[in-house]
């Protein structure tokens, strides 16, 4: 019916996009609910176009005078508009006309009060570790299931429901040193997926107290290991510097990089938008284009950027099927099957990086500087924990420098990627 409405009003192409979600969070923080959140809304958001001229509007009141009334406001602001020769819908030839059941909805029968009672199982699973976990910042319980429905004026219609669920803690220990807090999480779309609650309790009071009486490091260049929830996000800055929209805003350290060798020859990262079951799979974009699994890094070298419809327009290309970013992106592990001891051991002496605090990477130069905190490693053992330090370099030399990629692969987000060991950094200290 909008569709139509925004059509009789005069727009020559309009797409409007539903989502409606259904959640609920717990936290217990020293075994009282702290707090109880029950999420139920929905939105309507619609484009339409006069010409290429672009207007939008959303609301949350699906009455049919209400989506009258949004059709008629993106109409009016677009009519008001300077036309963009960049801005329209997708090319229809590139829309998904069918796709796979890619297994994302997994609905947990989870009431406020099994909630309430599974944060405290976890808590206090942490605090019978060690009597040296005195304190908490909670345990928490989170279940969302979401809808999302796209159609638009040039035939695609499509919608898919979705799930996420969580589980997570984090602990305060208190040693000779002072306090250290660390945290455990475990995400799924699947609840049969997360790790136990006791498990994730237990890792969350052991990882708070290794990080007891931790010291400084003199500043030095090193070996620097990031464990993988770590490790993504330099992959994920990677990701932000190829978007189409930092390439033609021109404000990437990579920019026109496709081409160029941009990790070591050995290095592989792919998007699998398609993987069953993962956290960041669809079967089409926010456009409705098809998504599908390609390689972003081969042999080192970049193969492609991440477009939607108009930054690849904007940069002469065809969309990648990325509106809304990339999804599942992969680091293949290399060389070999080297876990976490494993390249503990190659890097002999150096850093491992556990915690990094800040956003300081500048993706217009590449330079990045960001707290951190960690353990300091003596012929390829942890020889003691390190706080109030920072690593530093540039991400094109950062990236050049990566010596292996662990098999202890992290698949709870978006960016999936084991243990990232880079030949030497700048830690600053003592």
């Amino acid at each position: 019916m909008i569709l139509e409405h925004a059509r009789a009003c005069g727009a020559s192409a309009v797409q409007a996009a539903v989502s409606q979600n259904v959640g609920l969070a717990v936290t217990v923080r020293r075994g009282e609910v702290e707090t109880l959140e029950y999420e139920r809304d929905q939105q309507m958001g619609l484009i339409a176009y006069f010409g290429q001229s672009k207007g939008s509007a959303s609301t949350t009141d699906f009455s049919p005078a209400a989506l009258r009334q949004t059709a008629e406001a993106a109409c009016r602001i677009a009519r008001h508009t300077e036309p963009d020769p960049h801005a329209g819908l997708p090319d229809p030839d590139e829309q998904a006309r069918d796709w796979p059941d890619l297994q994302l909805d997994h609905p947990w029968d989870c009431p406020a009060d099994r909630a309430i009672d599974l944060a405290r199982q976890i808590e206090a699973a942490g605090f019978a570790v060690d009597p040296r976990v005195e304190n908490s910042e909670g345990a928490s319980v989170g279940t969302r299931r979401k809808m999302t429905f796209l159609g638009d004026s040039q035939g695609f219609m499509g919608g898919f429901r979705s799930t996420r669920h969580s589980i997570s803690c984090a602990l305060v220990a208190r040693g000779a040193g002072g306090m250290q807090r660390d945290y455990s999480y475990g995400t799924s779309r699947d609840p049969a997926r997360l790790p136990a609650a006791d498990a994730v309790g237990c890792e969350a009071a052991e990882r708070a107290l290794r990080r007891l009486d931790a010291r400084k490091v003199g500043t030095q260049q090193c070996p620097v290991l990031f464990v993988p929830e770590m490790a993504r996000s330099l992959i994920g800055s990677f990701a932000r510097a190829i978007s189409g929209g930092a390439q033609y805003r021109k404000s990437s350290f990579l920019l026109d990089a496709a081409g160029q060798e941009v990790f070591p020859g050995w290095m592989h990262i792919a998007e699998d938008p398609l993987l069953p079951g993962a956290l960041g799979s669809a079967p089409f974009d926010g456009e409705g284009v098809r998504t599908r699994a390609r390689d972003l890094i081969a042999a080192g070298v970049l193969q492609d950027y991440i477009l939607d419809s108009y930054s690849a327009r904007r940069l002469g290309l065809r969309t990648t099927g990325n509106a809304g970013g990339a999804r599942n992106v992969s680091v293949r592990p290399h060389p070999g099957e080297k876990g976490l001891p494993e390249l503990l051991s190659d890097m002999g002496t150096g850093l491992l990086v556990t915690e990094m605090i800040g956003q300081g990477v500048n993706l217009v130069t590449g330079d990045y500087s960001r707290g951190a905190a960690g353990f300091w490693v003596e012929n390829g053992e942890i020889a003691y924990p390190v706080e109030e330090i920072t690593i530093a370099g540039n991400l094109r030399d950062i990236y050049r420098r990566i010596a292996a990629v662990g098999n202890d692969v992290d698949l709870r987000g978006n960016i999936r990627t084991g243990s990232i060991l880079v030949e030497a950094m700048t830690v600053a200290g003592d």
